[in-house]
């Protein structure tokens, strides 16, 4: 409780899904001086913004979450744009940090910058082993930039910045927009939706053999806040639950939980994405005693409730 008393603490992205959650665990542990950059008046992409957020809200320590991200569609329609914004923001907003003198930069990567073939689990030594999959390659690289910048920055100015690589989120509060939406909420809608139209059938893409592994959001949140105290090293940190399902697996589980009695048709033309996911969390249990501690299903069905609260009720 007393780490983060009197901190002046900016996260950006914190009105968003992970966001939201990392500022109320910040509450909780005492932080009363949070600052939220809204991107109406601080487009993190332009140098001239990031510069006068360090003027105006004099940060102690930032939590640099925001980001441009979708699934594979939306990285398949935007690499450009995922790749230019994701890294002129990193790259910027920590620069800045070092020139002001913060005392701690916590940035937040991807588990897109592994490479595309990895052994299972990932462990973070396996970071630079090979390229990214395809699809969303130019996102996974642009916030693989920032561990550079970290290691680099560490290196020759001392600054104190610490790279996360969470996996794949889920939760109440999720993106269910199915232009940008991941997996598990373009899923749900699609059920309910189904449901809904009286439809009997649904189309997933790929082959659902590829393998995937999921972190309940509010845990994540936890994992950063406790890294934020307690972790001062150059190495990378995987966020994760340490298990994997297929996503055949999890078409199957979310049609139990929805109540959807349809077909289920798998569109083979569309890309399966990284053939596996699963992280090794071994290091983040063993450095700040960060594990998740929300079963999957468990999690699935609170998603499932808030969702039928907010867009069906």
């Amino acid at each position: 409780m007393s780490f983060f008393k009197n901190k002046r603490v900016v996260v950006t992205g914190g009105n968003g899904f992970l966001g939201s959650f990392v500022v109320d665990n910040l509450k909780k542990r005492g932080c009363d001086k949070i600052y939220v950059p809204r991107s109406k008046e601080f487009n993190l992409v332009e140098g001239e913004y990031v510069k006068n957020l360090y003027k105006v809200f004099k940060p102690d320590i930032v939590i640099h979450l925001a980001a441009v991200v979708g699934g594979i569609g939306a990285n398949s329609k935007n690499p450009g744009k995922f790749f230019y914004d994701n890294l002129m923001m990193g790259v910027q907003l920590m620069e800045q940090a070092r020139l002001s003198g913060i005392e701690k930069f916590v940035a937040i990567g991807t588990i897109c910058s592994y490479p595309k073939y990895t052994s299972i689990p990932f462990k973070e030594v396996d970071l630079w082993n090979g390229y990214p999959e395809e699809t969303n390659a130019p996102y996974g690289l642009a916030k693989k930039m920032m561990l550079v910048q970290a290691q680099a920055y560490r290196q020759q100015y001392g600054f104190n910045s610490i790279y996360l690589l969470p996996v794949n989120l889920y939760g109440p509060g999720d993106n269910f927009d199915p232009e940008t939406s991941h997996v598990i909420p373009a899923l749900l809608k699609k059920c309910f939706d189904a449901i809904r139209n009286n439809d009997n059938e649904i189309v997933i893409w790929g082959t659902g053999k590829a393998t995937r592994e999921f972190l309940y959001v509010e845990d994540c949140a936890e994992g950063i806040v406790l890294a934020t105290e307690k972790y001062n090293k150059p190495e990378p940190i995987n966020i994760g639950a340490g298990f994997e399902i297929s996503i055949k697996e999890l078409v199957e589980l979310i049609v139990e939980l929805t109540g959807f009695n349809g077909k289920i048709t798998w569109d083979t033309i569309k890309p399966d994405g990284q053939p596996r996911r699963c992280l090794d969390t071994t290091k983040a249990e063993r450095e700040f005693g960060f594990k998740a501690n929300t079963k999957f299903e468990e999690g699935l069905k609170r998603t499932i409730e808030w969702y039928k609260e907010n867009y069906l009720s």
